[in-house]
């Protein structure tokens, strides 16, 4: 059995209402039915603390890899800066415009490669995951 209940909604629910049960080929009376059971069901709040603690769950990972990765570049640039300042010495100055022109062209083919390694979607995190996988593998292939 079911009891009769009338109510007064605003016109622009009303037309959301309407549409949503055309829509999806139901009427809206069971749209209404749907939507307050849902609403007043006591585990509703247990339902979307849930979907929201995996939701921030999944973003923490995120973060989490993210920040991996700037870890990884950061480094790798300071380590390179490190060792091109200890390695590269000082140019005269009648080499100086030489070498401008020289690291120019050089500039342009790293930025090209760099397009190239991003296009194919390769990561320096990747590569080193890998180069430590194998390196543990060859380390306990060597123990055995």
């Amino acid at each position: 059995m079911r009891v009769k209940h009338t109510f007064r909604l605003p016109p622009a629910l009303s037309a959301r209402l309407a549409d949503y049960a055309l829509r999806k080929r139901l009427s809206q009376a069971v749209v209404v039915e749907a939507a307050l059971t849902s609403f007043l069901s006591p585990d509703g709040m247990d339902r979307l603390e849930a979907t929201l603690a995996r939701r921030l769950d999944r973003q923490v990972r995120q973060l989490d890899r993210l920040q991996t990765h700037i870890q990884i570049a950061n480094e790798a640039l300071a380590m390179f800066v490190r060792f091109w300042l200890t390695a590269t010495p000082p140019l005269p100055d009648t080499a100086e415009t030489a070498a401008q022109s020289s690291g120019r062209e050089r500039y342009k083919r790293f930025l090209e490669s760099l397009g190239r390694r991003m296009e194919t979607g390769q990561s320096l995190a990747r590569e080193l995951s890998l180069d430590v996988s194998a390196r543990r593998e060859q380390s306990t292939g060597a123990d055995e």
